[in-house]
């Protein structure tokens, strides 16, 4: 794309991106109409998650008296011991982790333990090595780096990075070169999809009410950090661009009031929220980059409805999913995604991720009395 924007420039002696954006606009009127169009499903979408996360419908009611229970939390004994009792080796990791996704078949089972196997993963901890996680997706195959701790949140991440290592695998050997980088948009679905399947799978294996509720609850932090906490970050960087465009000056003062405004908004009346939280924009790094947070939500509703079409249609599912795998950027990352079975120009991948917290909002309520 760069490319063609420099070219466009150098032909038309176009000085900067914003002449060459209104020069595209006006010489191709559709592309300010597609823009148009997902911007107003873009607001959708973020009003229905903000109704939902502050109490407006029956979920964000329930997730209220969960709050207000503490329960769980609050039994802190009892939430250690648990935890304890979900401390995997890595080899127990791996091997739970190829059984959680053998319902996307042979081919996908075969791939991923090629790359338990063959030295694709750097697993543990090191002098001078850094921290976090992330998949290269290098041609030959993909390289893992992981600080694994032996805890479930380090299974999880190991489940994350070979989503992404196998996303990347797959393009690679399916697309030519100049395909075979997938974009963002749809950078974390094969990741977050891998996640989805592994807590369905961790879910169905106990009936301890301790181990399912402790599962339920690290579901749900992810629900809460990634479908309704980014879409709160979106429309907050939407509000501030189109204060900008307005003409107003974007002082930290305007900033502050607008982001404690929309805690408000996504948290709700029965919520206390901290004075200090309207400075929280000023450290997160997302707000000073190119606008893409709203991208983790709709990555993590397309996840959950991948996830929810595998585990419900079997075959036909997994096929469909492996193309979208092997697709690269092919196509655009709407046709991608709709010919994996999910269509991001409806609300109903983000019907159906709310659908399930609520689901999973009233186990808990019910293992919490």
């Amino acid at each position: 794309e760069l490319l063609v924007i420099q070219n466009i420039q150098e032909k038309y002696g176009l000085s900067n991106f914003s002449q060459t954006i209104s020069y595209l606009i006006r010489e191709y009127p559709h592309l300010q109409e597609e823009n148009e169009k997902l911007r107003e499903e873009n607001r959708k979408q973020m009003t229905r998650i903000r109704l939902a996360s502050n109490g407006a419908d029956e979920n964000g009611q329930v997730l209220l008296e969960v709050l207000n229970t503490l329960c769980w939390q609050l039994r802190a004994d009892e939430y250690r011991s648990t935890e304890q009792m979900l401390h995997p080796t890595v080899e127990e990791a791996k091997k739970t982790v190829a059984e959680a996704l053998t319902c996307l078949g042979k081919e996908y089972g075969d791939l991923l333990n090629q790359g338990f196997t063959n030295r694709w993963i750097d697993v543990y901890e090191n002098v001078g090595k850094r921290s976090g996680a992330y998949s290269a997706g290098a041609l030959v195959h993909p390289f893992v780096l992981l600080n694994y701790t032996g805890t479930l949140d380090s299974q999880f991440t190991l489940a994350h990075e070979m989503g992404h290592a196998l996303h990347s695998y797959l393009s690679n050997h399916t697309q030519p070169t100049i395909y075979q980088d997938y974009v963002i948009f749809v950078a974390e679905v094969a990741s977050t999809c891998n996640e989805a399947l592994l807590m369905q799978h961790l879910l169905k294996q106990t009936t301890d009410k301790r181990q399912r509720a402790y599962l339920i609850n690290y579901f749900l932090e992810q629900f809460r950090t990634t479908l309704y906490r980014q879409t709160m970050f979106a429309e907050f960087e939407l509000c501030i661009a189109e204060l900008s465009r307005a003409g107003q000056t974007l002082t930290a003062d305007l900033l502050c009031e607008e982001y404690r405004k929309l805690n408000e908004a996504y948290y709700g009346p029965d919520v206390v929220l901290d004075e200090n939280i309207a400075l929280e924009w000023a450290r997160i790094p997302h707000f000073y980059y190119n606008y893409y947070v709203f991208q983790y939500a709709t990555g993590y509703s397309a996840a959950i409805a991948l996830s929810q079409r595998i585990l419900a249609e079997g075959e036909p599912a997994v096929r469909d999913y492996l193309g979208f795998l092997s697709g690269g950027c092919s196509k655009t990352p709407i046709e991608l995604l709709r010919g994996a079975g999910v269509d991001m120009t409806t609300p109903q991948p983000v019907e159906s991720a709310l659908k399930l917290f609520g689901e999973l909002l009233d186990e808990m309520e019910a293992l919490l009395l």
